[in-house]
C-alpha cells in the first residue's frame, strides 16, 4: 500500500512525426509547467449563478430571502449589477412554486442594496396599474365618445 502512494504514473501523448529528445524535453517542461499554473491558481473561484453546493464551499456565510415566481429574473438583474453571488433553488412541495434566493457578497453593504432594490422594484410593480386594464377603460371611454359622422350634402350651384 506504501508503495502505490508514493509511486506516481503520468502518461504523457506527443504528437510527432520524429521523436527526439528535444521534442520529448520540450512536452516535460510543457506539462511541469501546466502543474505549476493550475497550483497557483488554486481551486476555480465561480462568479454569478451557480449551485448552492458551489455558493457554500466558498467559507462565507450565505443569506437567504424568499422570492416569488415573477421576481426571478429581475433578482438575477440586481445582484449581478452588485456582483453578488447567488444560488436559486425551488421548493418541489408547494403548489404554487417557492423560489429561494441564497446569496453572499464580501460586504454586507452589497447584500442589503441588493436586498433594498429587489424590494423597491417589487412594491413598485405592485402599485403600477395594468397596461391592459387601462386599455380597456381607454376603449370604454371612445366608445362613448364616438360622435357620429355629419352627413354632407353636396348642392349644385346653377
Amino acid at each position: 500500500m506504501q508503495e502505490t502512494v508514493e509511486e506516481k504514473t503520468v502518461n504523457l501523448a506527443i504528437r510527432t512525426g520524429k521523436l527526439s529528445m528535444r521534442c520529448l524535453v520540450g512536452a516535460v517542461r510543457g506539462f511541469i509547467n501546466h502543474k505549476r499554473r493550475k497550483q497557483m491558481m488554486g481551486p476555480k473561484r465561480y462568479r454569478g449563478k451557480q449551485t448552492v453546493k458551489q455558493l457554500l464551499s466558498q467559507d462565507q456565510g450565505a443569506t437567504s430571502m424568499v422570492i416569488g415566481d415573477e421576481g426571478i429574473r429581475e433578482f438575477q438583474r440586481i445582484a449581478k449589477r452588485y456582483g453578488v453571488d447567488f444560488a436559486i433553488t425551488k421548493d418541489k412541495f408547494a403548489d404554487p412554486p417557492v423560489y429561494t434566493a441564497f446569496f453572499k457578497a464580501k460586504d454586507m453593504d452589497a447584500l442589503e442594496a441588493v436586498m433594498d432594490e429587489f424590494e423597491k422594484t417589487r412594491a413598485f410593480k405592485k402599485d403600477r396599474p395594468s397596461v391592459i386594464r387601462q386599455l380597456g377603460i381607454y376603449k370604454e371611454k371612445a366608445k362613448e365618445q364616438i360622435i357620429k359622422a355629419k352627413v354632407k350634402v353636396k348642392e349644385m350651384i346653377r
